[in-house]
């Protein structure tokens, strides 16, 4: 199989990363839960992964940075924690439902309001609405660092200093964007950080994390055993712990530190490099197919890339045939996985005009290669030409 659905999760990781839950089924029990060698070494495991999530995020920290299935937890932890009666909140079109339905739900239980920050024709973000939507309770911004389905990088620096200026907080989903580009909290203005670690970041499915950037309390979300504390009726107030009801997920942890040492190790910027060349590449072989649109400024791909400014994904319609049927096509035929519908993205379809019948997603990983880039070239080609 020819793999490019890598923005829902990354279908092949690095060997180190198999290594690294095997060994943890060995080798590892319970982090905090006892004082004999297996959770001790599972307790320092576990740090090490905070500390090294830290400094991959530019964060300063590691307390603070909190484990969580993945990155809707992530997102309704802090949003949930943060957000209260008669609060506003900025957001955006480009957003996921892991965003969209926890502000929904907060704005008919609680009266939260929302403003969404629209889009031009390309994609990229209206930025002078952010100033314009600020109100006197507006607390925070909550935007996605790559869209999920355009690709398009939103400029977080500029939102970073909007939300400085306003001294509100801004709150950044990086599910596509962790492990992808370079991201440093501090220097962004990033107060949260939300991720999920089965997709850049190579790590299994069920992990994911928060990483909190300075003095914010966040109510606690779910209550439980913390392995400290036990004979405290509430849920221990000090980080991690305090959004850390529960045993953790501790070979997923394990395999998510082995994916950030694999890209430690081969660097970010090298991972990148590779990545947007085959979006390039792809983009060159298909972009005169006649009925081809895109939902991306396609003028970021008309430079080298090394200077490519954006996500590893490629999103168009073929003419008149509905992009489900293009992805039947490619998996059936071809034995190519695309993803093809909504994306959980319904606002921005509704601002491309797509909500009937989706758009094709082509997303790519630093394990993809030029053949399976040009062979999926010849494949949509031929289906093209057997639909004119």
């Amino acid at each position: 199989m020819i793999y490019f659905d890598n923005a829902a999760t990354t279908f092949k990781k690095p060997k180190e990363v198999i290594d690294a839950i095997n060994y943890a089924l060995l080798n590892y029990t319970n982090s905090g839960r006892g004082a004999y060698r297996a959770a001790l070494d599972s307790g320092r495991m576990v740090y090490e992964t905070r500390v090294k999530l830290a400094a991959f995020f530019g964060s300063n920290d590691p307390s603070k940075v909190i484990f969580t299935s993945n990155a809707t937890e992530a997102l309704n932890i802090t949003l949930f924690g943060l957000l209260h009666a008669k609060d506003h909140v900025i957001s955006t079109v480009t957003e996921h439902n892991s965003v969209l339905r926890p502000l929904y739900k907060l704005e008919s239980s609680k009266g939260v309001s929302i403003d969404f920050v629209g889009i031009d024709e390309c994609g990229r973000l209206k930025y002078d609405e952010f100033e314009k939507y600020i109100h006197p309770n507006t607390k925070a911004i909550v935007v996605n660092h790559i869209s999920n389905v355009s690709g398009e990088i939103a400029d977080i620096e500029y939102v970073g200093k909007v939300a400085k200026k306003h001294n509100i907080y801004l709150i950044v989903d990086a599910s596509q964007s962790a492990g992808s580009i370079d991201i440093d909290m501090t220097k962004l203005g990033i107060d949260i950080l939300c991720f999920t670690g089965h997709k850049s970041l190579f790590g299994p499915g069920g992990t994911g994390g928060i990483v909190i950037n300075g003095d914010i309390l966040l109510d606690t979300f779910k209550v439980g055993g913390s392995g400290v504390q036990s004979f405290n009726k509430c849920q221990p107030s000090e980080y991690p712990t305090r959004l850390e009801a529960g045993t953790l997920n501790i070979m997923g942890i394990a395999g998510l530190l082995a994916g950030i040492e694999f890209i430690n190790k081969v660097g970010k910027e090298n991972i990148r490099k590779k990545e947007m060349r085959l979006i390039k590449r792809f983009y060159e072989g298909i972009k005169d197919i006649e009925g081809i649109k895109f939902y991306f400024d396609t003028d970021s791909l008309e430079c080298e890339p090394e200077n490519i400014r954006h996500g590893s994904i490629v999103s168009f319609n073929l003419g008149k045939i509905p992009s489900a049927d293009l992805a039947d096509c490619l998996g059936e035929d071809y034995d190519i996985a695309i993803r093809a519908g909504a994306h959980c993205a319904p606002l921005i379809h509704e601002a491309f005009n797509t909500k009937k019948d989706g758009i094709a997603r082509f997303s790519f990983s630093y394990f993809n290669t030029e053949d399976e880039v040009d062979e999926t070239i010849k494949a949509i080609k031929e289906i093209a030409s057997s639909f004119s």
